[in-house]
């Protein structure tokens, strides 16, 4: 809890609401960032304190920007749902873009240097669940033996806001899950978190860790990345891509489905100087 009692009741709410702790956290820390930046109670913020905090980070990405404008966007409208400002400076402040996102998937090559390092079998399969399944850092973390049906070949996955989808599970992981637990965490925590399961950021930095020692550039959601357009790639419909991918939106999808470097590589090499000749 902070020492600002508004921004407490804020929290509460979000817990109300089933917000999800990644969701709840980013957003407190950031209005907490705010709160002492520009070194006024955020309750009371006022159009020109927050341009003036967004110029003082230039280090900032477009993406960073717009996250941060909707944390604070939502923040003042909550607080005039709640009776607690009459106005809202957002209104003032206008719009930031969304910027769009295009995605950053591991490269074939890289890929196979990564699985070809040795490393902890935990970490291995941390790999294999963002890899054939797609799975993201905190559905990684939170995974359980619970979560396989291997008489039925699929897998639960327990998505953003909670949403749960069952997906068709990868022959591969598959044979992995033999070797870990069939009941509880597959990632359990240390005994400074005890009954708990790692955190989003650990298996974050455990697979960042995995790409240093191979020598190969990458991070835990590219991925995902490669997981989503190798399947469009490969034929798959952006429909199943979606489902599998677990999008809300199947515009989220389409950003998948990018021509790759491969298909413009192979039409660039048939360009031909003497074509006419020909």
């Amino acid at each position: 809890m902070s020492t600002n009692a508004t921004i407490d009741q804020w929290e509460i709410f979000q817990h109300g609401q089933r917000r999800s702790d990644l969701t709840m956290y980013e957003r407190i820390r950031v209005l907490r960032t705010f709160e002492r930046e520009a070194g006024l109670d955020p309750t009371f913020a006022q159009p020109l304190d927050i341009v003036r905090w967004y110029a003082s980070h230039p280090e900032w990405s477009r993406s960073t920007h717009y996250c941060y404008h909707s944390y604070l966007s939502t923040w003042f409208k909550w607080l005039q749902v709640q009776d607690i400002r009459v106005d809202n400076p957002m209104l003032k402040v206008g719009t930031v873009r969304q910027p769009k996102r295009k995605p950053r998937p591991v490269a074939d090559v890289h890929l196979m240097k990564l699985l070809a390092t040795n490393m902890h079998h935990r970490t291995r399969v941390m790999i294999l669940l963002a890899t054939l399944a797609g799975l993201r850092c905190i559905e990684i973390a939170a995974f359980r033996g619970e979560h396989v049906d291997l008489a039925r070949g699929r897998m639960l996955v327990l998505g953003k806001g909670g949403d749960e989808k069952w997906v068709p599970l990868h022959p591969v992981l598959a044979a992995t899950a033999e070797t870990m637990p069939q009941r509880g965490w597959w990632f359990p925590s240390n005994k400074t978190r005890p009954g708990q399961h790692v955190t989003r950021k650990s298996v974050s930095q455990i697979v960042g860790d995995a790409f240093r020692r191979a020598n190969v550039p990458g991070s835990a959601h590219p991925l995902r990345h490669w997981y989503g357009t190798t399947l469009l790639e490969d034929g798959a419909d952006v429909r199943v891509v979606q489902e599998l991918m677990r999008h809300g939106s199947i515009t989220s999808t389409q950003g998948y489905t990018g021509v790759s470097d491969v298909r413009m590589r192979a039409a660039i090499d048939k360009l031909d100087l003497f074509r006419a000749v020909a």
